[in-house]
């Protein structure tokens, strides 16, 4: 097995090739979670492993409470299917939380005054209530409590690991917050094992082939708790060892036939990329710092032959989209071809007309 086979498997396993799912829920729980702290992208990324997708489809399971946008795993926003938000959140939000709080102190942020921002905002969001995030600062302003220095951030964050809070529909073209427990209802608590055991198929199904130390990574477990996850499930997959590095798959693994000039346009923070401490299967080292900058910022990615090959980006103008490309080597007629072919897939996600500009002739 060879790194491009375990870039391409990832690609089939992760939805991308071809999906067999047609809901946003269905492939969101799939997923597990999904990065989502690039809000516009993280839509696209859904929209990319789902057949004949749309903005406004997706759009509409966020407005619908069928997916939700919040703080778990690590400390950023994902995507998670309603279903499995309160799991996760028992299982991840402890750490994170712990892991905030010298940054919280900083912040003069206290357990009293956390305590009295949830329950402002609880009662703000009350009674089916969903606000932005301008008008939670002027209900915290009001009440004489600081919103500066990302205090802000910091608080909403917090009714978010608290389970008080969540993403809510969009306003006025603006996201909002809402109650968690009236947005979903509260389900049937589960022991932890049980929550680690579910982390853990989740991932090593939707994203394999991955490693040990890549769930670690992706899931903010600690090394003790992600190993324990594992051996759950690990009757489940077989595993192969690649030099210093144990990959696990599922019992259904089987390495894709070659298909030459497969392409795709991936957004910023993708899954494909995101989902692994080791990128190298898919982006080699002397490509990485072109496509994740020195601060951690994932951009969005041309995928050839289940290899990153080059970047993307995306102007909207009116009721046009202007794709331009920035490939890290000259590319073919016909690569070109393919990559105008996504774009235009892109530009229908979005309902609107495609222009293509490439920097490399």
């Amino acid at each position: 097995m060879t790194l491009i086979d375990i870039s391409n498997i990832r690609l089939i396993n992760q939805q991308i090739i071809t999906t067999k799912f047609t809901t946003v829920k269905d492939i969101v729980g799939w997923m597990g979670a999904m990065q989502a702290q690039d809000y516009a992208m993280v839509k696209w990324a859904i929209g990319a492993r789902l057949s004949n997708s749309t903005n406004e489809v997706i759009e509409k399971a966020i407005d619908q409470g069928e997916i939700i946008r919040t703080h778990l795993l690590r400390p950023t926003w994902h995507f998670v299917s309603a279903e499995d938000i309160y799991w996760l959140l028992e299982l991840t939000a402890p750490k994170i939380k712990a892991s905030l709080r010298l940054r919280h102190q900083g912040l003069e942020l206290t357990e009293s005054l956390i305590n009295k921002s949830n329950e402002l905002i609880q009662k703000a969001l009350l009674g089916g209530n969903h606000l932005t995030r301008e008008e939670i600062v002027a209900i915290l302003q009001n009440a004489k409590i600081a919103t500066d220095e990302n205090r802000t951030s910091h608080i909403l964050m917090r009714a978010e690991l608290d389970g008080i809070v969540c993403s809510g529909a969009i306003k006025d073209k603006k996201q909002t917050y809402a109650l968690l427990s009236e947005r979903v209802p509260k389900t049937k608590s589960q022991t932890r094992e049980e929550s680690l055991e579910k982390i853990a198929s989740r991932y090593f199904t939707s994203r394999c082939p991955a490693t040990l130390q890549d769930f670690v990574w992706w899931s903010g477990l600690s090394v003790s708790d992600a190993r324990n996850a594992l051996e759950m499930v690990k009757a489940g997959f077989i595993s192969e060892k690649k030099g210093s590095e144990t990959y696990w798959f599922t019992n259904s693994f089987s390495v894709p036939q070659s298909d030459n000039n497969s392409t795709y346009l991936l957004p910023a923070f993708d899954e494909f990329l995101i989902s692994y401490k080791d990128r190298s299967a898919s982006l080699p080292l002397a490509n990485f710092k072109k496509a994740v900058s020195d601060n951690g910022i994932f951009r969005p990615i041309i995928v050839i032959n289940g290899q990153v090959l080059g970047l993307w980006k995306r102007t909207i103008k009116n009721d046009k989209v202007i794709v331009e490309t920035d490939f890290f080597q000259p590319q073919n007629k016909s690569i070109k071809n393919l990559v105008e072919e996504k774009a235009i897939a892109f530009g229908n996600f979005l309902g609107k007309k495609t222009d293509v500009k490439h920097s490399i002739e």
